[in-house]
């Protein structure tokens, strides 16, 4: 029957004599499957031509609509076994999704199992795949350990793991408990999750990802609560953390290679009420770009913030909450002044990429390796630029503002609302004004905007009543803006990815003189819009009228302002 399916292949014309043979050489499951993962033919020509080989149609599930009353009464098994999703009803018939046409016997069994005619219809296995994750929860298919294991491996550990032999232990390193936590990851890295959520809570076992900065609840079986303490214990062992230790919070990395891509994970363990909760911090290294010039800069603010970070001392400071992008801008901006005659020595918490001819220390607090302890260390070692993961307190900030007033350009973070803010915030901490005054160059804050997925936003011309007062209405001069729909291509939630909005406070003689007088923040604000600062705000609206963003998305990242 393998045999047939390639020939039918081969005699309409989608393989060659040689790809066929190839793809017979192949260690595949099937000659389709082998062909497809060669290259040879695209897996939705394959199955029309078989569909239509034997009389079936064809039928693209991402624009079908599932009833999903024709869950009820199918056996699961063979869900998972055979990769069949019962889709709907004709008459007292039910229709099935398949992805082998050639195979009747599993559409015979549900046949039996259910006492209803099956109406068989060919779809893409991914697709079938999905459909399973979406309605029957994720890792619904190892829960009921139903899948035979896979050719190769989808998630590769790259360290050896070691276990102590307990009992607790041996339970999760077994089978179906590995495969269950892959899925969870795998499942993560596809959706492009920044986070993964794995909360004990008292109806059971909760799974949330992060995508675009927004959680995303994922339906889980009920049947996977009887394996928490295995996923937390799994977990734990790839992290190499003590699974013995549920009193105390611990902190840990996975190191993982995906479809031949390289994944770190950081792994954070907390102790709750009901158990333990992780959190997983994904840094895809391969999916990380980091060029400057792509980051969503205007262009006047790239313009005027390339110039400052060639300044030959001084601190530049990126402000923002957790997870605005502000590590992305700064390797960015090493990267950019990164040259054989600067040397660049970095101290963070935890490092998140290595950066090639960047010399990076990673932070051990509980060992007194902190940032203040490795920036006096720095110094000795004639940087020319110093990055600074974070100024936490008046140590780091003193430290930092030493290294700038000897001759070195300084880059740290602050976490501040908006750029003024990073002036008094430093003058809070016990540093002197005058010493903020005049060793701070420019203060950069951002956040992250979701972007419009291009496949579906829907434009509109607004009215008064759809937008804010301070809605720059003089910027869109009758022209259309857009907001979010959703379609198959962004999950139906109407954005696809994240660019950055930036507010660049650049330190001018009048702001320094606010800074010496310990002025407030928002006076500081005030003068640097006069000056030509563009804030958080203003460059979200022009985001807007350019049409890459919706006004609900301004107004759920940024907050109103009456300067």
């Amino acid at each position: 029957m393998i045999m047939h399916a390639g020939e039918i292949l081969r005699r309409r014309g989608l393989l060659s004599e040689e790809q066929l043979e190839q793809s017979r050489s192949s260690d595949a499951t099937s000659v389709v499957q082998a062909a497809i993962s060669l290259g040879y033919v695209e897996e939705g020509a394959a199955l029309r031509a078989l569909a239509e080989e034997v009389g079936l149609d064809y039928v693209d599930l991402r624009e079908t609509d599932i009833d999903l009353t024709a869950l009820e009464g199918f056996p699961q098994k063979l869900i998972y076994r055979q990769s069949l999703f019962p889709i709907g009803f004709e008459d007292d018939s039910i229709i099935v999704a398949t992805s082998d046409p050639l195979d009747l016997y599993p559409l015979d069994e549900a046949s039996a199992a259910t006492g209803k005619n099956i109406i068989p219809v060919v779809a893409e296995r991914d697709e079938i795949a999905r459909l399973m994750n979406r309605h029957l929860g994720v890792g619904s298919e190892t829960v009921e350990n139903l899948v035979a294991a896979k050719t190769d491996d989808e998630v590769e550990l790259l360290e050896k793991i070691e276990t102590d032999g307990s009992e607790l232990s041996e339970m999760a390193q077994e089978a179906s408990v590995v495969r269950l936590v892959n899925e969870i990851l795998l499942e993560a890295i596809q959706s492009r999750s920044s986070d993964v959520h794995i909360e004990s809570q008292s109806k059971g076992l909760v799974i949330r990802y992060r995508i675009d900065g927004i959680l995303h609840p994922q339906p889980t079986p009920p049947e996977i609560n009887q394996f928490q303490s295995a996923i937390v214990s799994r977990l734990k062992i790839m992290a190499k953390l003590n699974i013995a230790e549920k009193r105390l919070p611990q902190d840990g990395r996975i190191k993982l290679r995906v479809h031949g891509r390289e994944v770190d994970i950081r792994m954070s363990v907390i102790p709750m009420i009901h158990g333990e909760g992780i959190v997983m911090r994904i840094l895809d290294k391969s999916a990380m770009v980091f060029n400057l010039q792509e980051l969503g800069m205007a262009q006047h603010v790239y313009d005027d913030f390339s110039k400052i970070i060639e300044y030959p001392h001084g601190i530049i400071l990126v402000t923002g909450p957790t997870g605005s992008g502000k590590t992305t801008t700064l390797y960015s901006s090493l990267l950019q002044i990164q040259s054989p005659e600067t040397k660049i020595i970095t101290t963070e918490d935890p490092v998140e990429y290595q950066l090639d001819g960047i010399n990076q220390i990673q932070v051990h607090s509980k060992i007194g390796l902190t940032f203040a302890h490795t920036l006096r260390s720095i110094l000795r070692h004639d940087p020319d630029v110093v990055l600074v993961g974070e100024i936490r307190d008046l140590e780091t900030a003193e430290n930092a503002i030493q290294a700038s007033l000897t001759g070195h350009l300084v880059f740290s973070t602050l976490h501040t609302n908006d750029a003024s803010g990073a002036f008094t915030r430093m003058s809070d901490m016990g540093v002197e004004p005058f010493l903020v005054a005049g060793t701070v160059e420019a203060v950069m804050a951002q956040r992250l905007l979701r972007r419009l997925c291009k496949h579906c936003k829907e434009s509109y011309q607004p009215s008064r009543v759809d937008v804010p007062n301070d809605f720059p209405w003089d910027l869109l001069d009758g022209r259309e803006i857009f907001r979010s729909v959703g379609c198959r291509e962004c999950r139906h939630v109407g954005y696809t990815g994240r660019m950055g909005i930036y507010e660049l406070l650049t330190a001018n003689d009048e702001i320094r003189e606010l800074a010496l007088k310990r002025t407030s923040s928002w006076e500081i604000r005030k003068v640097a819009v006069k000056c030509g600062m563009r804030t958080l705000r203003m460059d979200a609206w022009d985001k807007v009228v350019a049409g890459d963003t919706s006004v609900d998305e301004v107004l759920r990242v940024t907050k109103g302002e009456a300067l």
